[in-house]
């Protein structure tokens, strides 16, 4: 029985019964009669749970999470939560949980009741103490789970219960459930917004009338009264539209931080007191105004932060817009209506004119033009027909098709895209966490000068009016908005960028590494040529069955494969295939099977030699060799044209003093020639997986940052030792799954723009930080001496967050119109 249904049937017995003595649990302060209790020395639980993040948080030492939490009872857990055991039924798994490269289960769940980071803290250590759990992150901005385990060591219904016993609720994490709560978060600052600007409007016709009056004579009990006329309209302004701040800076000092929220919440609040002084008082020069305008500005710069953040997230609307829940597929020969999920590989999907397609596939019926610009970034349509790859995410414009399911919806190209663009959004680069550390000590800094402001004021002028609006001024132009906007700004600008070009970077830290990379690697199948080759010759050595080499090559992925395959059907529509008793693909060598007794061999010179077969080499073209026994039957020699986009990659790539590496399977002529034809001067040639590998290890001995660009199973291991792996989108699903960025179009135009937007990306993050700490430069000594008011001190740094935002959307809608 789970730790949810203990506890809740305790409390069930302890209304029933009326249990007149009780004693509380020492984690959740529940009370109950001590015959049900869990006895720990001298203290008490009422389930496992309770007791294992009891003597968790003991053990780290934040046994003080009890005296802040002053003995409150934590929510118990609600009759309404779902059954923990309904998270793992196989419907459940199908639809929400996948299964990594290293073979531990994966979901997203949405952690509700997170606050601050104290809660991300205490939920992430919670997890890890579980045995079988690999890794948990939760991302404090969207309260978004990522959890792996191990699910033959402990199931998902015991990670629900673990986070429920201390206090939270999980749900499977849904986009549009995000979305909804993103809107009604959006909505919330519209209203906050409505009522200061209201509010702050009516300040200032008044704050007119008060000014007029200081310049023509006014008395003190007009004074007065418009002073509290301005304190009734800033009231709500400051407690209601203002008190975002307020919990901010709650939950920063709960968790001893010292952040922006603070410094607003501070300089508002003390401005507002004072003002309340001086009225009572009926003396002196009141500031409502200055603590109504200083809530409205900072919260038009918060928004702007809440705006800027949906950036990508407008391209993740683009390509997942509209997804249809329901498809066409054939089933005993009529078309039928069936749930996207519930369509398997194999299936016979219909696809009309205007149709978006929802599944990747191969069509075997019809043909027409395709839209690809929402994935690509192409506007040109793509024709497509029988014996093509259609794609999911893209619309058919006048195709009228059918096509066979390669993957489940869980797996499509759409849905792979959705998963990178959210986990590249909820992961930070490197200097964004440095700037985030920055504006923490930056904000403790501005407090101590705020006080020293104020006693060297006091001292020099013996005015506490004097003193205390020049600190007040010090910690309202200070408040680090534009600091805090500098990169994720640009960051989201950067991702929306290269998602908007079919350029996926699958978390944001991949746009910094890329722009301080200086050695580029490339593989040269299939990345710079076009990955598929045709036979130009052919040599029949000795007569053979074609169906034994059709069958060997049909179920090779290799573009040399597929060049032979496609020739031969070419010569023979109805060519069948046969069954081999053995058969085994070699990475960067070819072929390997067995039929009745006789070995039979598909590859490259390599395979042959490592076979102790010689055969003369008198060719600079790919070549592949068939052998049948131990000897060679047919040879065919096969063509790549080079991709275009070519000449501007390595113009690019010489403009910022990037090496460019060239790294191939094939023998040395063949290689050669395509180094000398695109202008590459370092090449290897016969490399193996492992041979790349070792290639790359070595430039990192050399502090070289390498960009590594693949499309096979045979670049895995390089692409793994890279500092970035870019995958061609068209490549093997291994490659794109271990590719830190993903280039959906193939084309070297994108890896050519993948580099300007990282690189621009960088230079944004500069430049922005550049202006936040140049403003707060100038502007604070001019606040500590006196020279600026807390009106314009907010004014000012509502400004500064200002020219961040312009800043980072006057590059993104520079790329937009390029």
């Amino acid at each position: 029985m789970s730790s949810r249904g203990t506890k809740y049937e305790k409390i069930q017995n302890l209304e029933n019964l009326k249990l007149s003595h009780k004693v509380s649990c020492s984690h959740c302060h529940l009370e109950f009669d001590p015959s049900v209790m869990i006895k720990d020395k001298e203290h008490y639980f009422c389930c496992g749970g309770c007791q294992n993040v009891f003597h968790l948080l003991c053990d780290e030492k934040l046994d003080s999470f009890y005296e802040k939490s002053k003995n409150q009872p934590l929510s118990p857990p609600s009759e309404n939560f779902e059954d923990s055991s309904t998270f793992d039924t196989p419907s459940f798994y199908n639809k929400f949980v996948k299964v990594n490269s290293d073979g531990f289960c994966e979901v997203s769940l949405i952690i509700e009741g997170i606050h601050c980071s104290a809660c991300v803290w205490l939920n992430e250590k919670a997890l890890h103490k579980m045995d079988g759990v690999i890794e948990a992150n939760i991302n404090f901005t969207n309260n978004k789970a990522t959890i792996v385990w191990a699910d033959d060591v402990v199931k998902l219904s015991a990670i629900i219960d673990m986070i429920r016993s201390i206090g939270y609720n999980a749900f499977a994490y849904d986009s549009s459930a995000q979305e909804i709560h993103a809107n009604r978060e959006r909505k919330a600052y519209y209203l906050k917004m409505a009522v200061a600007i209201f509010a702050s409007m009516n300040i200032m016709w008044i704050a007119v009338a008060q000014y007029a009056g200081y310049f023509s004579g006014i008395t003190q009990d007009v004074k007065t009264i418009l002073n509290i006329a301005e304190g009734i309209l800033a009231t709500p302004v400051l407690f209601y539209s203002g008190w975002v701040f307020f919990r901010g800076a709650y939950y920063g000092l709960k968790t001893k931080v010292v952040n922006m929220d603070l410094l607003v919440a501070t300089g508002a609040l003390l401005t507002y007191l004072y003002s309340i002084y001086i009225t009572v008082l009926g003396r002196g020069e009141a500031y409502f105004d200055s603590v109504s305008m200083i809530i409205t500005f900072v919260l038009i710069g918060k928004f702007l932060e809440v705006l800027s953040k949906k950036s990508a997230a407008d391209v993740l609307d683009k390509i997942t817009k509209n997804i249809p829940t329901d498809v066409k597929i054939i089933r005993q020969n009529s078309v039928v209506i069936c749930k996207l999920d519930d369509v398997i590989i194999g299936d016979i999907v219909v696809v009309t004119s205007g149709e978006r397609v929802l599944l990747d596939g191969e069509i075997v019926r019809g043909s027409g033009s395709f839209d690809e610009s929402s994935l690509t970034g192409e506007s040109e349509p793509v024709y497509k027909s029988v014996g093509m790859n259609v794609i999911s995410g893209t619309t058919s414009i006048d195709a009228d098709v059918h096509f066979i399911a390669t993957k489940d919806f869980k797996h499509s190209t759409l849905s792979n895209i959705v998963t990178l663009l959210e986990s590249a959004i909820n992961k930070k680069p490197k200097i964004e966490l440095a700037a985030n550390r920055l504006s923490e000590y930056f904000s403790s800094i501005i407090l101590t000068l705020s006080f020293i402001t104020f006693i060297v004021w006091w001292i020099y002028s013996s005015s506490f009016e004097t003193s205390f609006m020049a600190s007040v001024s010090v910690i309202i132009i200070a408040c680090p908005c534009a600091l805090a906007l500098a990169t994720p700004v640009a960051t989201l600008v950067g991702l929306g960028l290269g998602a908007s070009r079919g350029i996926l970077f699958k978390e944001a830290a991949g746009l910094e590494s890329m722009a301080e990379a200086d050695t580029l690697v490339l593989d040269k199948t299939g990345t710079v040529t076009v990955g598929k080759p045709e036979i130009i010759s052919e040599n029949i050595y000795k007569n053979f069955d074609k169906k034994l080499l059709y069958s060997l090559v049909k179920s090779s992925n290799h573009p040399v494969a597929k060049g032979v395959v496609k020739y031969i059907k070419e010569q023979d529509e109805k060519i069948d295939e046969i069954v081999f008793d053995e058969y085994m693909q070699i990475p960067a060598k070819g072929i390997r099977a067995k039929y009745k007794g006789v070995e039979l061999l598909g590859g490259n010179l390599k395979l042959l030699q490592e076979n102790s077969i010689n055969i003369e080499v008198s060719t600079k073209e790919t070549t592949f060799y068939f052998v049948v026994g131990n000897e060679v039957v047919a040879m065919y020699e096969l063509r790549d044209k080079i991709k275009d986009g070519i000449s501007e990659l390595m113009e690019n790539m010489l403009q910022h003093n990037i090496a460019v590496v060239l790294l191939s399977g094939d023998h040395e002529n063949i290689t050669e020639k395509v180094a000398l034809e695109v202008g590459i001067k370092n090449f290897m040639f016969e490399q193996t997986p492992q041979d790349k590998a070792k290639y790359i290890e070595k430039l990192h001995k050399e502090g070289k940052k390498v960009v590594m660009v693949g499309d096979g199973v045979n670049d895995i291991l390089a692409l793994a030792s890279a500092d970035i792996a870019i995958a061609m989108g068209g490549g093997s699903d291994i490659a794109v799954e271990v590719g830190d960025v993903v280039l959906l179009d193939d084309s070297l135009k994108s890896l050519s723009d993948a580099f300007k937007i990282s690189r621009t990306t960088f230079g944004l993050i500069k430049q922005n930080l550049f202006i936040s700490l140049l403003y707060n430069a100038l502007t604070i000594p001019l606040a500590m001496t006196g020279y600026v008011i807390p009106l314009f001190a907010a004014i000012s740094m509502s400004v500064s967050s200002l020219l961040v935002v312009g800043n980072s959307m006057r590059i993104r809608h520079k790329w937009v119109r390029s």
